[in-house]
C-alpha cells in the first residue's frame, strides 16, 4: 500500500517524500508542477535511491484524480497541493478558493470513492488571523485576514465536518508556522518565483547576488528590536511531523489540529544575523513601512505536537541557515 502525496515536488512536499521513502514507505507523487521543477522527482530518485509512480495532474480534474485511486493502491494521502502566495491571493481570491478549496474537495470524494479515509493536511497558522494572544494554541480563536488564509481555515473545517459525519475518517490538520532551511544535501531547497515573499529565500538571494537589497517590513514594532517576530523551524523538522502525523492517523480516527513550530519566536534581524554567520556573506538591508495584514509576532505552542506525535524541531537557527545557503549557492544558484 501507497502514500499519495499531492503537491509532492513541491519545497515541503519533495523533503517529505524523501522522509517516507527511507522511511521504508511506497509513495505515489502528484504535482502539476506550477511551483515546482519538473526534475524534482529525479532527484528524490537520486537521493533515496528508490522509484516511485509521478502523475502530472491537478486536483482540480476530477477524472485525473479517480484514476490515481483506480490505479494505486493508494492507504493515505499527504494532501500539501495549493497555492500559497499571500500577495497573490488577495489579487486573485476566487482562483484560489476554486484551486485550494475545489480541489480538496475534490480529493476527498475520489478517496471517499476509493474506501481510503485518512489525510494528512497541510494546514498554516495563518488561520490564527492577527490574534495578539501568543504562543497561539490550536484552541485559540481562528480568523483569516486574506483568501488564502481563509482557504486553509475552510478547508479545515470541511475535513473536521467529513470526520464528524463518519467516524471512519482520520485526519491530521497541521498547522505549519513558517519553514526554512533545505536538504542536507544540497539537492532539494525552496526556489520562489520572482522576488520572494518569504524571508529566508529573499535573504539567500540578496547573499548569492541576485537581489541588491533586502527590505525589512518594519522596524516599529513592539518587539526586541523592533521587527517583525516569527517562529521559524527547519523543513526537514516540518517532513518529520508528517511522518508522526501518518504514524498518529493510523491509530486514531477523527480530526485533529495540531501545530508544527519550536515555540520560538525570532526577528527578522536575528535570522539576518544568523545567515550572516552561516554564510559569511554581508546581507545589506534597509527598512520599508509595514506591510498590511503583519502581525508583530507569531509563534506556536508546540506541546500538543509533543504529546500526541513525540514530535519536536530539533535543528537550530545556524543549522536553517547553513542549509538554505548551502541550497542557494549550487552553480544553478539554487534552481532546480
Amino acid at each position: 500500500m501507497a502514500i499519495l502525496v499531492t503537491g509532492g515536488a513541491g519545497y515541503i512536499g519533495s523533503h517529505t517524500c524523501v522522509d517516507l521513502l527511507e522511511a521504508g514507505e511506497e509513495i505515489v507523487l502528484l504535482d502539476n508542477f506550477s511551483n515546482a521543477a519538473r526534475d524534482v522527482p529525479d532527484r528524490i530518485k537520486t537521493l533515496t535511491g528508490k522509484d516511485f509512480p509521478v502523475y502530472e495532474t491537478d486536483i482540480l480534474h476530477v477524472g485525473d484524480l479517480r484514476t490515481v485511486f483506480d490505479e494505486q493502491p493508494i492507504e493515505s494521502v499527504i494532501h500539501f497541493a495549493g497555492l500559497k502566495a499571500v500577495g497573490e491571493s488577495v489579487a486573485q481570491p476566487a482562483r484560489y478558493y476554486r484551486n485550494n478549496v475545489t480541489g480538496t474537495l475534490n480529493l476527498c470524494a475520489a478517496m471517499a470513492d476509493a474506501g481510503c479515509k485518512r489525510i494528512v493536511f497541510s494546514s498554516s497558522a495563518t488561520v490564527y488571523g492577527l490574534s495578539p494572544d501568543v504562543p497561539f494554541r490550536e484552541d485559540a480563536p481562528l480568523s483569516a485576514i486574506n483568501p488564502y488564509g481563509m482557504s486553509k481555515l475552510v478547508i479545515e473545517r470541511i475535513l473536521t465536518d467529513i470526520a464528524a459525519a463518519d467516524e471512519r475518517w482520520s485526519i491530521a490538520l497541521l498547522r505549519y508556522f513558517n519553514p526554512i532551511g533545505a536538504h542536507e544535501s544540497g539537492m532539494l531547497g525552496e526556489v520562489p518565483r520572482g522576488i520572494p515573499n518569504n524571508l529566508l529565500p529573499y535573504i539567500a538571494q540578496v547573499a548569492s547576488g541576485q537581489l541588491a537589497t533586502l527590505n525589512v517590513f518594519g522596524n516599529d514594532y513592539d518587539t526586541k528590536d523592533g521587527t517583525g517576530v516569527r517562529d521559524y523551524l527547519h523543513v526537514r523538522c516540518l517532513s518529520e511531523g508528517h511522518l508522526k502525523a501518518l504514524a498518529y492517523i493510523r491509530e486514531h480516527t477523527g480530526a485533529e489540529a495540531i501545530n508544527l513550530g519550536t515555540g520560538t519566536g525570532y526577528s527578522v534581524l536575528e535570522i539576518i544575523s544568523a545567515f550572516e554567520q552561516a554564510s559569511g556573506v554581508p546581507i545589506p538591508y534597509v527598512f520599508a513601512p509595514r506591510r498590511p495584514g503583519d502581525a508583530p509576532v507569531c509563534f506556536a505552542d508546540p506541546s500538543k505536537a509533543h504529546a500526541l506525535l513525540g514530535w519536536k524541531a530539533t535543528r537550530s537557527l545556524f543549522e536553517m541557515c547553513r542549509d538554505a545557503w548551502n541550497f542557494a549557492k549550487r552553480p544553478t544558484g539554487g534552481a532546480l
